[in-house]
């Protein structure tokens, strides 16, 4: 049978920049050893497979790596609305419309914006609330992106699991300098694993220039070296930002800018809002550009 497939880069408004993406956006049909079969044949960090919803929603969505399925993602869901909606799945937008994609995590609903002579602009909502789980000793954090202690700042948190539907371990770096010269070792990594600690490794400063923070993703053991624009990573570290900051209430923006040091700059907008001294809700959103559409022949 023939299924068609969109290619688009997510968190971007230049084609070849942000984060790569493939849709198949009538996936019904498919088992679940085709969708991981397309997944490792497009070779991206993530294939999306949307499906008729099972539970009234807009759509299913079923989101693969190129070696497992996940229960959620960020640029996934940006880049599988801005398919949707570009190829009129959703009708009129003018200037906006909300969707909810059922996943395994839960329900992600998204806001899609039609911004005249600018690319679409979606926004979701994490699935999950903020989970913040253990902390790492900052050497072996170090050690698991080539890194030295001196690299590490631990005046906000100390290297930490985080996640809103997708967990990463996050540290703050000192300087961006630090960020450059990071880059993933499998042995610090391995030390991650032994130690029951995701191996996916989100690395930030807060950079003060055109952005608030600068940002790298490693996941070599998920078979992604480095990540361009990191979705579910990047609201996790709003929500634990938000956490750690002092008010016990407050709303919080930042423009974050990943995937530089690999030729894909990116471009993420985070949200937070934080209650009573609970983070309550985190949003991630960006642009979106199309770059091919074809069929598949399964």
């Amino acid at each position: 049978m023939s299924y068609r497939y969109f290619i688009c880069d997510v968190f971007t408004e230049t084609r070849f920049g942000g984060n790569q993406l493939a849709v198949v956006p009538e996936a019904n049909g498919l088992t679940d050893r085709q969708m991981q079969q397309i997944a490792r044949e497009f070779n991206f960090s993530e294939t999306t497979f949307v499906l008729l919803p099972a539970a009234g929603h807009t759509r299913r969505v079923r989101i693969f790596t190129p070696t497992s399925e996940l229960p959620f993602a960020g640029h996934p869901n940006i880049g599988t609305a801005f398919v949707l909606a570009t190829a009129g799945e959703f009708g009129d937008i003018d200037p906006t419309i909300m969707v909810t994609f059922e996943e395994k995590a839960g329900l992600v609903p998204i806001e899609i914006h039609r911004r005249p002579g600018k690319a679409m602009w979606c926004e979701l909502s994490a699935p999950e609330p903020l989970a913040l789980g253990t902390t790492i000793a900052v050497d072996i954090a170090a050690s698991a992106v080539s890194l030295t202690p001196d690299d590490i700042l631990t005046h906000t948190h100390a290297p930490q699991v985080a996640s809103v539907g997708l967990p990463f371990l996050v540290a703050e770096l000192i300087d961006r300098a630090a960020l450059e010269r990071a880059k993933p070792n499998r042995d610090g990594l391995g030390e991650l694993v032994a130690a029951g600690v995701p191996p996916d490794v989100h690395l930030y400063v807060r950079s003060g220039d055109d952005f608030d923070i600068r940002a790298r993703m490693f996941a070599p053991l998920d078979d992604i070296a480095e990540d361009p624009a990191t979705g579910s990573a990047n609201c996790a570290l709003a929500g634990l930002l938000a956490h750690y900051d002092t008010p016990s209430d407050g709303s919080y923006h930042w423009r974050i800018a990943q995937g530089v040091e690999m030729g894909r700059p990116s471009l993420l907008e985070a949200r937070a809002e934080k209650r009573a001294d609970v983070v309550t809700n985190t949003w991630i959103g960006g642009s979106s550009v199309l770059v091919s559409e074809g069929m598949l022949e399964v």
